[in-house]
């Protein structure tokens, strides 16, 4: 007797797409996501709701959010850039200017977020595609922007030299798309007894499945998860780092995704995987926190120095690098570089921080590094490209 023929996608499964998942399997995983979710709510609910350092922890998150769902898909956007244009979403009236597509992926990320109780429809993924490229290219290559993709060569993720290119997943072909969206798009709108976590794991693989654009799908598609979630919660504030923790976990991510678009549609392992970096990605969100709350007692306990725009800039910069993201401190000739001052006036500025207090300065001579005051950071960690 022969053996059954193998599928080599789940889309080609003749009960696509009857996901199936063992709960007593998962509900380990789904227990721990859970219990580091209610403390990082119990943590918000901690500090005032309205109040400074909620706003504080909302605008890192969003930055870190932003930079991390770009990441994962090779493009480095700068962190500057990415935190003006979250701080005016956010109604920050100390933001700076930012180029269209980064206000574009900012404004995707917001509007998941804000209007989840709004039902998605083919129309509004358009537009949400359409806002990551706003001169309808990817690069300097024209793509289809605003609709469906509707090429007729195989839909293909790969990877390798040209000629030696290796295929990991191919999708549906673009005809059947608009069905398979509408599918999709029917039982995301339709109120749902799956448990919230595990809808946002199928959200995430169903749609990257189907991955209907011609270019954008993965931010597009950690939207629509980052939508689940805020559905699930019931809120509109992003208080989870889950694309973040997907960027430090990229090859698994990618891996994991694979896994599930292949063979049967059992996604046991898929779903069990995602629950965890859920959960991880919640204890992500304590710490910042946490920190959010160490940079609003600073600021509180220096609120009566004045301090220069220069010198605020610098703080700030140091603040947001966290505990030991700032690989060697802070000399003179960085704070030139980052402030665009003569080293003479950077020396001044920094004595004028330290009689302040504001820093904390090791070394003599050449080797003297200055360091942000925050009782309990240890000033060690990786190298200072890591806050942007």
């Amino acid at each position: 007797m022969n053996a059954p023929h193998q599928r080599a996608y789940v889309w080609q499964h003749s009960s696509w797409p009857a996901w199936e998942y063992d709960s007593e399997v998962i509900s380990a995983s789904l227990t721990q996501a859970r219990l580091q979710q209610g403390k990082v709510l119990g943590k918000a609910q901690v500090i005032d709701m309205s109040g400074d350092a909620l706003t504080q922890v909302v605008n890192d998150i969003w930055v870190q959010e932003v930079l991390a769902t770009a990441a994962i898909e090779g493009h480095k956007l700068d962190f500057d850039q990415v935190r003006s244009s979250v701080m005016r979403k956010l109604g920050m009236a100390t933001a700076g200017p930012s180029p269209r597509h980064v206000d574009g992926l900012v404004d995707v990320m917001h509007d998941a977020i804000q209007n989840f109780s709004v039902p998605l429809d083919f129309d509004r993924l358009f537009r949400w595609q359409s806002a990551l490229f706003p001169g309808g290219t990817s690069g300097i290559q024209r793509i289809e922007v605003g609709k469906f993709r509707t090429c007729q060569d195989p839909m293909q993720i790969v990877s390798g030299r040209p000629g030696k290119e290796v295929v990991h997943y191919r999708a549906p072909d673009s005809r059947q798309v608009p069905q398979e969206m509408a599918q999709f798009l029917a039982w995301f709108n339709k109120p749902s007894e799956i448990e919230g976590i595990v809808r946002a794991a199928i959200t995430h693989l169903w749609f990257e499945t189907i991955h209907p654009f011609e270019d954008g799908n993965g931010r597009v598609g950690r939207a629509i998860m980052d939508m689940a979630i805020a559905q699930d919660a019931q809120s509109a504030v992003r208080l989870y780092s889950m694309s973040r923790q997907l960027q430090e976990n990229r090859t698994a991510y990618y891996d994991a995704l694979k896994a599930a678009q292949t063979g049967n549609l059992d996604i046991t392992p898929w779903i069990d995987w995602f629950a965890k970096q859920f959960a991880l990605a919640c204890i992500k969100s304590e710490r910042i926190i946490d920190q959010a709350l160490e940079k609003a007692a600073y600021w509180a306990k220096h609120v009566t120095h004045s301090f220069n725009a220069r010198q605020r800039k610098a703080l700030q910069k140091l603040l947001d690098a966290g505990d030991g993201g700032f690989l060697g401190g802070l000399t003179a000739e960085k704070y030139c570089k980052i402030t665009g001052v003569s080293k003479a006036t950077a020396t001044r500025d920094l004595s004028h921080l330290l009689q302040q207090e504001a820093l904390v300065v090791r070394g003599v001579g050449k080797a003297t590094k200055y360091y942000i005051n925050v009782s309990g950071w240890h000033q060690k960690g990786s190298d200072e490209g890591a806050i942007v």
